[in-house]
């Protein structure tokens, strides 16, 4: 149990809640990997290919995190969202569309609202990079392993990993014929259902299929509605085939296809405000974390459609190692909003209703080769190219009200209707088409040399050519709050710059031409290492990374001429140093990280309010640091008990903040504030423990638990903001318990999470009517129980 002066009341509260919990008999399942009960030294053997080629976790000069795809399964996990609980360095800010999600790693990351502007976590799936941060929530099903590689990645992994890789590789396919289907319930109306199919297709050829469906009502009662909100609807499938066309070729061509309905997520109004939606809002609660009740007319959700394309060959040449990925992928994401947060709209308050969709599609193409281990010289090389393209339409429609003819709901409230002659009304609207074109080209390499059999030194540079075309034009029928008036080329004024002080572009006239710009940036990137062998199973390693995050442009729908500049690229000096230690033969795995890194030219969201509407504006931000640092370990007292967990600690600031083009002065962040969503502490600590009965069933026990310090969810020069964005310190408890088949072939599973009822929020913003917070209450916020049975036929 921590006890360190720094960790605010709540945070050691929960510690003690948590830790008491354990002594009292809770079992925890293993985070970070799946060890074969009878190989007791497997902890040490873990591959990973976070250096691109397979490598012993333990031998490598960096600090990774993997989580085992049962691992995931077993703890109900359904996104990358909740990996957040299993890795303490991993971070999720949740949004009302998985458009606007973001990852983050060691308290940074990109909370992105603009079409033209890339994560800083990059999200890997089968060694394919996604390009746009939403892509990387998909449903994890038939997971292998997940691989968190914390730091700056760029030098193999590319420019949109200026903070670190979450790269989920999936099971590949066997020689031997084998199904499993599984089907789970979990309380409040939740269903899931999957089947696999692995069938050898010839001598050489093998072939793995998979389909899931999932739904769930919500968590979210919806007043004005009468429903459940906040649920989803996803099916989709994956398919891979495996073909050993000669000795020294092998060709693995995989898909995959996923639709997702969801109605998430509704913001709920967790304070009091101080205008008439008190009123309209009244039985909803305002009770912060704990309310559950919204008043909306529109249903706020998601639709999704995604799907991808990928051809690997792997071709022995000679000792070398010869590897390419083609890759096309499409994602199609449409954001229905409920912008006001109301049934209708009031005398004195607007209704806001916004409808997105986006179509983008990606090509990419890897080709490196690695030399053979073992030899003076260890080397990657290779080269990379991409094209991702995104296309949206946004429209938005307000109404104003400043009188009616209607009755008062009650005193202080008149609500307002579209009948002819019934209330005085306007009806802004405007509808943006923009877009978005980046181009990658780059080429890599990594050596290490090895002066001994102890000693190695790491070097390696990555060069990278940037360019990014972007497109708008918003045609308004009527301007006014949240929507502002024509922007094309001609309102742009080709780009003509305004004289000192004044600060942004000079406006033209609309000419109803679409405003285009252009911008491209070569950047070389690398990283210097040594590593040191203290003894056969005690490596000590240091690094330094530079990173790079390409340019981009806040393209988005209420862009005015202010906002139209270039955001420069993001570069980042890291450092880090580390111990990995294997003692008792592999029983136990000690990994220590600690790291500092300094952002310059950080792309952040800045609040701003354009058009009267509380919105963010992405920025140069100025430079900000991390430091930390981290302890991971895995046990195995005996062979069928295992022990895991971690701890991180973080201290993410700003250094030099700086101000984007035209803000108000007020805006200013001082040096030392806190960046959001990186929580000072955080720790997870799990455990597993099986029962050999001698009987028709063994029996499993687990648990999990996850802890966190104070978050703070929004940047703001506002003490008070920052208070009231600030998601207090939580321990989340998961139970469970299985029989399982001595011989694997079924399994039941009974799970009861967030055992003690803890509700927190996953999202806390300022902008809600009368000066409230809105606030985003995940699934994991409430006690729920779930049975999944698991059937296999053959080999799993």
């Amino acid at each position: 149990m921590l006890s360190i002066s720094s960790i605010n009341t709540k945070f050691i509260r929960a510690s003690l809640f948590a830790s008491a919990a354990i002594m009292i008999g809770i079992s925890l399942p293993a985070m970070a990997q799946d060890a074969p009960a009878d190989d007791e030294s497997s902890n040490a053997e873990i591959i990973v290919t976070a250096q691109k080629r397979e490598e012993r976790l333990q031998d490598i000069p960096l600090a990774v995190s993997v989580i085992g795809g049962d691992a995931v399964a077993n703890n109900g996990g359904i996104t990358l969202e909740n990996a957040q609980y299993l890795v303490p360095s991993l971070n999720f800010r949740k949004s009302g569309t998985s458009l606007n999600q973001a990852l983050f790693l060691r308290g940074v990351g990109t909370i992105n609202f603009s079409i033209a502007a890339e994560p800083s976590v990059a999200a890997v799936l089968d060694g394919v990079v996604l390009s746009r941060a939403g892509e990387g929530f998909t449903d994890l099903f038939d997971v292998e392993r997940i691989e968190v590689l914390r730091g700056p990645q760029g030098t193999l992994f590319g420019k949109n990993a200026s903070a670190g890789v979450v790269s989920i590789v999936t099971k590949r396919p066997t020689a031997d014929f084998g199904a499993t289907v599984e089907a789970s319930y979990f309380t409040k109306s939740e269903y899931r259902g999957r089947a696999t199919v692995n069938v050898p297709l010839a001598a050489n050829v093998r072939s793995r299929f998979t389909g899931f469906y999932g739904n769930y009502d919500g968590n979210v009662n919806n007043l004005t509605k009468g429903n459940k909100v906040n649920g989803y609807e996803h099916y989709g499938l994956r398919g891979a085939i495996e073909a050993d066309v000669s000795e020294n070729i092998m060709l693995t061509l995989r898909g995959d296809y996923r639709k997702a309905n969801d109605d998430c997520c509704a913001e709920i109004i967790g304070t009091t405000p101080t205008n008439a939606a008190a009123l309209a809002l009244a039985g909803t609660g305002f009770n912060a974390a704990d309310s559950r009740n919204i008043r909306q007319n529109l249903v706020t959700a998601t639709k999704e459609k995604s799907w991808g394309i990928s051809l690997q060959a792997d071709i022995a040449l000679g000792e070398h190692s010869l590897t390419s990925i083609t890759s096309y992928r499409g994602w199609d994401n449409t954001e229905i909003r409920d912008g006001d947060w109301l049934d209708q709209p009031y005398v004195g308050l607007n209704q806001l209703h916004d409808n997105g969709p986006q179509t983008s599609n990606t090509f990419s193409q890897e080709l490196r080769i690695a030399s053979p281990t073992g030899q003076f010289l260890e080397y990657v090389v290779g080269a990379y190219y991409s094209k991702a393209e995104s296309d949206r339409t946004f429209t938005r429609n307000v109404i104003t009200c400043s009188a009616s003819t209607l009755a008062a709901v009650v005193p202080g409230l008149v609500p307002c209707s579209t009948a002819s002659g019934a209330s005085t009304i306007t009806t802004p609207a405007g509808t943006a088409d923009f877009g978005s074109t980046f181009k990658n080209v780059s080429v890599f390499g990594q050596t290490t040399l090895n002066l001994s059999d102890s000693l190695r030194l790491i070097g390696g540079l990555r060069y990278t050519h940037d360019t990014l075309d972007v497109n708008h034009i918003r045609r308004t029928t009527l301007s006014g709050p949240g929507v502002q008036g024509n922007f094309d080329a001609g309102v742009y004024n080709n780009g003509l710059v305004a004289t000192l002080p004044a600060t942004g572009f000079v406006a033209g006239a609309s000419n109803g031409v679409p405003f285009t710009t252009s911008t491209s940036n070569n950047n070389l990137s690398g990283k210097a290492g040594v590593q040191a062998d203290l003894t056969e199973n005690n490596m000590a390693y240091a690094s330094y990374t530079r990173g790079y995050k390409g340019p981009a442009y806040n393209i988005f729908y209420n862009l005015t001429t202010v906002g139209a500049g270039v955001i420069a690229p993001e570069t980042v000096n890291a450092y880090e140093v580390g111990l990995k230690n294997t003692f008792l033969d592999g029983d136990l795995i000690v990994n220590l990280a600690a790291y500092y890194a300094k952002y310059n030219n950080y792309q952040a969201n800045s609040p701003d309010f354009v058009a009267g509407v509380r919105t963010t504006r992405l920025t140069n931000a100025g430079s900000v640091s991390t430091k930390g640092f981290e302890l991971d370990f895995v046990a195995t007292p005996s062979r069928n008990f295992t022990l895991s967990g971690g701890v991180a600690y973080n201290k993410a600031r700003v250094e030099d903040f700086r101000l984007p083009p035209g803000a108000d002065s007020t805006q200013l962040l001082a040096k030392g504030t806190p960046l959001a969503n990186a929580p000072k502490w955080k720790m997870s600590l799990g455990a597993q423990y099986d029962i050999e009965t001698s009987g028709f069933a063994n029996i499993e026990l687990g648990s999990q638990i996850a802890m966190q310090s104070d978050q703070i969810y929004e940047l703001s020069p506002n003490p008070a903001v920052r208070l009231g964005s600030t998601v207090d310190g939580y321990a989340i408890v998961d139970l469970t318990a299985a029989l399982v088949d001595p011989n694997d072939g079924w399994r039941v599973a009974f799970q009861v999470k967030n055992l003690f009822d803890k509700s927190f929020a996953s999202s806390i913003v300022s902008g809600g009517p009368g000066g409230s917070f809105r606030y985003i209450i995940p699934r994991e916020a409430d006690r729920y129980f779930g049975v999944t049975a698991k059937i296999n036929f053959g080999a799993k």
